[in-house]
């Protein structure tokens, strides 16, 4: 394998697709050794099969607004790779949507799902739909309209979209509406579903949760643990607030969220009923934190990222490339030792370098975060049974995976002097099991 042909190749191909670029040149990057010294994978080129996505379904959302005017949104679905299971990847609804976003988080997508060992291939999709400021008749609408063009891809053993930034369990609810009404079947072919209907315990709090539990593993291969540890977490959407709760169950403490508009510091700890208003302040919609500061006499930091406070454990879980070298410098400055992503694909490629150089421990999103999906695979499992498991299930479930995921990133990023590179072990991992599967099925 050729990295920099490759690359080249794919910059030629898909020119101005930033993102997707990134994360392959991450992946390839970091497999070359592996991919190289097994010529099986050569012969049956599974490198130039597994970066591009199987299918890309593009097509026109027309909607209808309360005032009766007529809105046209793209909408997508990236199947990437079905090697292991159905397609399996979350719907976003988002204005900074676009393929190259999606096919970098369905490429994502292959490795993290493969990670978990549960039987589910990569895929994403949404739409640059804003369902921020539309009343819930607008939403509705919109949902059944996507769900109108997606129904005909997707099913329990083909294709099985979940939720993501803009998707929560409403819009999942109201495309299942749609879905069964066209399909004329009850089936799992949406996770984050209602509690009511068919949705798990606990897959609101789950990547959040997962993420911890992950740093738990990295934190014990030093010997150590939470208890007394100050952590900084970005966003405060569901991944930081499963992560925030979590790191207080262990004994941490959080000292800053952040927003589009900025950043707080509250060095008493976000905990308790802080937790319970970070929540509600994300259901307003608003997108800002800055309320949380004023209620609680925290520090406000208009447009500012967290990256500056001095911690021992970061955590950025707000959205990808949102930590650069220049944060990645002063995290180091400030004493932080391990970071971990809770987002996809967070930190630059500059920024990784950073951590790397200074053998700072650091967890890609594609095995810290995969948390979600695996609870998502365990909604899809409960569907197929026609049971739902009870909270201590699924949490026992959720870190016995966790685990054994940090277990398969140490056994293939251990190097001589003991250092885990977490993103070679990660990747690695994660593309043996897709490869090998390729490998088995044929080219097809």
């Amino acid at each position: 394998m050729n990295v920099e042909k490759i690359m080249s190749d794919l910059e030629k191909k898909y020119p101005g697709e930033v993102e997707y670029l990134q994360a392959v040149k991450e992946v390839i990057e970091t497999i070359e050794d592996v991919y190289n010294a097994n010529p099986v994978y050569e012969a049956n080129g599974i490198i130039e099969r597994i970066i591009e996505p199987d299918r890309v379904l593009t097509f026109k959302v027309p909607w209808t607004d309360d005032q009766g005017k007529v809105h046209v949104n793209i909408g997508y679905r990236v199947q990437y790779n079905g090697a292991l299971g159905p397609y399996k990847g979350g719907l976003r609804f988002h204005p900074s949507v676009n393929l190259s976003i999606l096919k970098f988080l369905g490429f994502e997508q292959n490795f993290k799902n493969s990670l978990t060992s549960l039987p589910m291939g990569g895929g994403k999709g949404g739409s640059d739909f804003n369902p921020k400021g539309r009343s819930d008749r607008e939403i509705m609408r919109f949902c059944q309209n996507y769900m109108l063009e997606l129904w005909r891809f997707i099913g329990p053993e083909t294709d099985v979209p979940a939720g993501d930034i803009g998707v929560g369990a409403k819009e999942i609810g109201y495309m299942y509406g749609m879905y069964k009404k066209l399909a004329q079947e009850h089936t799992g072919v949406l996770t984050g579903k209602s509690l009511k209907w068919g949705g798990s315990l606990m897959r609101p709090q789950a990547t959040g949760f997962g993420v911890i539990y992950f740093v738990d593993e990295m934190l014990k291969t030093k010997n150590d643990s939470f208890k007394g540890k100050t952590v900084c977490i970005s966003g405060f959407g569901q991944v930081a607030w499963g992560a925030v709760t979590k790191v207080n169950d262990l004994g941490g403490k959080v000292v800053t969220i952040s927003g589009p508009d900025g950043y707080i510091y509250d060095k008493d700890g976000i905990s308790g009923e802080k937790i319970d208003y970070m929540v509600a302040l994300r259901g307003t919609n608003q997108d800002i934190v800055e309320p949380y500061a004023k209620k609680y006499g925290a520090e406000f930091h208009a447009g500012k990222r967290p990256w500056e406070v001095k911690c021992d454990i970061a955590v950025p879980c707000a959205t990808q490339n949102e930590l650069n070298k220049e944060d990645a410098e002063n995290l180091i400055n400030n004493g932080c030792w391990l970071v971990c992503e809770g987002a996809n694909m967070p930190c630059t490629p500059e920024a990784i370098e950073v951590f790397m150089k200074h053998k700072i421990l650091f967890a890609p999103g594609k095995a810290a975060n995969a948390g979600g999906v695996a609870t998502s695979g365990l909604e899809m499992s409960q569907n197929a049974l026609k049971l739902s498991w009870s909270a201590e299930e699924v949490i026992e479930k959720l870190e016995t995976i966790m685990v054994n995921i940090h277990a398969a990133c140490v056994q293939y990023g251990k190097d001589e002097t003991g250092y885990v590179n977490y993103v070679k072990g990660a990747n690695i991992a994660g593309f043996m099991k897709i490869a090998d599967a390729m490998v088995e099925q044929g080219v097809i």
